[in-house]
């Protein structure tokens, strides 16, 4: 679900405008980045905690090679869900009820209850060129075999005796 489809399904879920719930959404955004960015924490209770994380130099090792290798210092963003968004995604029965027509975002059922959201528009596929045509490779004209020799019968009926061999040697594998 992207920005777009999220901000349908809220406004259709708390049945207010668009541009409305738009505006929020981008509000929410720069204020948690802003708010995280100077190292204060924000935690959303029943969903989930911003955190700006200082990680300290360390000593690792390359993995290809096992040499000891210097980490320096960084700075990291973590966003930890918490207890209760974590129990709604891992057994759905406890994830909140949604209105019919907000997911997956359906625009006849949103028009049926009369929201005032716009239609998604659909996405067009890329047109498909036709393929090219293909003439057909000429063949070559078709040549006479050569004629065979007639195999003589042998009139003997006296059994060879095999060849002897050397014996086997086993040799490494590599």
């Amino acid at each position: 679900m992207n920005k777009r489809e999220l901000s349908r399904a809220v406004a259709v879920q708390a049945d207010v405008e668009l541009k409305t719930v738009v505006s929020v959404l981008d509000g929410f955004t720069e204020v948690v980045t802003a708010v995280v960015a100077k190292g204060e924490p924000v935690a959303i209770s029943g969903f989930a905690k911003f955190v700006k994380v200082d990680r300290p130099a360390r000593m690792g090792r390359n993995p290809a090679t096992g040499e000891a290798i210097r980490i320096k210092a960084s700075k990291k963003a973590r966003i930890t869900p918490v207890k209760a968004f974590k129990d709604a995604v891992l057994a759905p029965s406890k994830a909140p009820k949604l209105e019919r027509g907000v997911f997956p975002t359906d625009a006849a059922a949103v028009a049926a209850a009369g929201k005032s959201v716009a239609p998604v528009a659909a996405k067009k596929a890329p047109a498909r060129k036709a393929p090219a045509k293909t003439v057909p490779a000429r063949k070559a004209p078709a040549r006479k075999a050569p004629a065979r020799k007639a195999a003589t019968k042998r009139t003997t009926t006296a059994r060879k005796t095999p060849a002897k061999r050397a014996p086997a040697t086993r040799t490494a594998k590599r």
